[in-house]
């Protein structure tokens, strides 16, 4: 159906909204979890990393089954809702009071296949609104990124402070649990919201989506859904099958992507290719970002001066847990500045290319790398780093964050064939998984030994860690743009395969 371009902005704010609710539980929770397993449930630095690395794999690889079911199954749409409810529903269990790991695991599992529903079809439903459209998918993909930056922002800023506010109240350990409650909170708004706007999209989904609602077929979904909760939190309790699972996602999504290419149309060929070595690049993204919730997120604990002050005036003083929120507060900064960029020079046909724009995105975040790296020369005497630092270095982190992630779907929107969609977005997302995992392992060559509370001693170990990845953000840059030219050329041929457009 040819939607107007009212029609289009309707459909596209009601994905907005529940976008942004269903990130704010995600990220709310992403903001504490860490934390929870080491200051909670006593786990050592090696451990939080590995199990939260083995999740976010998981988290991020389902969606490769969620957009079968989403394109072939369910239909977008309503594999969409199914998602958010499943993940308030693995919101509400964290908020329940237990110190059992086990429990933790099967509340993480409910989350995996909540996102794994939920994440991919999302996804899709932005890229339908505006499929045919290269330079306002990009710009519409920049903005529907925002979404989950407003999200996040509230949930990291609130989720932290929930946490301190209920624990010191009630002088108890519930405040984690209050916190998590919160997660839940949003993502019940985000269905609710999107009931009251459901009607603006109708005209977009998938073939099941046309059918009528078959209440067999869900409980067939749901059914498979609680097995796979199983599976996760079984993986999740043993890190060897953990690791081999990640390996065996990595195989699998190169054997996707190699068989899609070698099936598909000789037109369809060259946006596949050009598809995988940008999905390849994303992975090596993403094991700078997972550092976030891991290794920066300890280093903010650890060894960063909390408190705010411009020209020795003191401003505020932020909860560790906070500090994460810097990277969608410079994420929704930039990202009406770039959407505009991005549409005025495709207006005038001077698109920049989106393998351009991963190469500066990865100097981008090589050298907010070694900002963070250079946090030992803006130390006190006790070995706690300015706060500066931290904006800093997530100011220049979150442009090349915006300038690859926040493209990374866009870029399967414009290079991947329609009838392909849901599912390629599922291997995108399992690309994503790999690098979560590895980030997991990235960040435990700072992980601190648990008798080791001196922050003097543990600054060098994180700015030792920062600066290295600093080094591997040149690394990846000179790689993007090496293959610049070969990027430039599978562009050319898919448009010209397409028609131009």
């Amino acid at each position: 159906m040819t939607s107007t371009p009212a029609s289009q902005t309707k459909a596209f704010s009601t994905i907005f909204l529940i976008e942004l609710w269903e990130r704010f539980g995600y990220y709310g929770m992403q903001a504490l979890i860490v934390y929870y397993m080491v200051q909670r449930l006593g786990f050592g630095d090696v451990d939080a990393n590995l199990i939260w690395g083995a999740a976010s794999a998981l988290i991020y690889v389902a969606p490769a089954i969620g957009g079968w079911v989403g394109d072939r199954v369910l239909g977008t749409r309503r594999t969409m809702l199914t998602g958010a409810a499943i993940l308030s529903i693995g919101y509400a269990l964290l908020t329940l009071p237990s110190e059992s790991a086990t429990f933790l695991y099967f509340a993480l599992g409910v989350i995996v296949v909540g996102n794994g529903l939920f994440k991919p079809n999302a996804g899709n439903l932005v890229r339908k609104i505006y499929d045919g459209d290269d330079s306002r998918i990009d710009s519409a993909f920049t903005i529907y990124y925002m979404a989950v930056n407003i999200g996040s922002t509230f949930s990291m800023l609130l989720t932290p402070w929930i946490k301190d506010y209920v624990n010191g109240l009630y002088h108890s350990q519930f405040g984690w649990h209050a916190a998590f409650g919160v997660c839940c909170a949003g993502l019940i708004v985000g269905l609710v919201n999107y009931s009251f706007m459901r009607a603006s999209m109708r005209h977009v989904g998938s073939e099941p989506d046309a059918r009528p609602f078959n209440v067999a077929t869900l409980l067939k979904v749901l059914a498979v859904g609680a097995v796979c909760v199983v599976i996760a939190a079984f993986i999740l309790q043993h890190q060897s099958i953990a690791r081999a699972f990640v390996w065996a996602a990595g195989a699998a999504m190169l054997a996707i992507f190699g068989y899609l290419i070698a099936n598909s149309h000789r037109d369809e060929r060259a946006g596949l290719i050009a598809a995988l070595v940008l999905t390849i690049q994303t992975i090596f993204f993403f094991i700078f970002y997972q550092q976030m919730p891991t290794s920066l997120a300890l280093f903010a604990l650890r060894n960063t001066n909390w408190d705010w002050s411009l020209f020795g005036v003191h401003l505020y003083t932020w909860l560790p847990g906070q500090y994460q929120a810097l990277n969608p507060i410079w994420i929704m900064i930039l990202s009406p500045i770039l959407a505009w960029l991005y549409t005025h020079f495709g207006k005038r046909g001077k698109d920049i290319s989106i393998a351009a724009k991963f190469a500066l995105g990865f100097a981008m975040v090589a050298a907010g790398y070694f900002v963070y790296g250079m946090a030992g020369l803006y130390a006190d005497a006790a070995g706690k780093a300015s706060t500066w630092v931290l904006i800093w270095g997530f100011g220049l982190y979150s442009l090349g964050e915006l300038l690859v992630s926040g493209l990374g779907l866009a870029m399967i929107a414009r290079y991947v064939p329609a009838r392909m969609g849901g599912f390629m977005m599922g291997a995108y997302y399992v690309g994503v998984g790999i690098s979560q995992y590895l980030g997991g392992i990235v960040a435990n060559y700072a992980a601190i030994p648990q008798d080791v509370t001196d922050p003097l001693k543990t600054l060098p170990i994180y700015t030792h860690l920062f600066t290295n990845l600093g080094y591997a953000g040149i690394v990846c840059t000179v790689i993007a743009l090496a293959v610049l030219p070969l990027m430039n050329r599978l562009s050319a041929a898919h448009h010209g395969a397409n028609g131009g457009r």
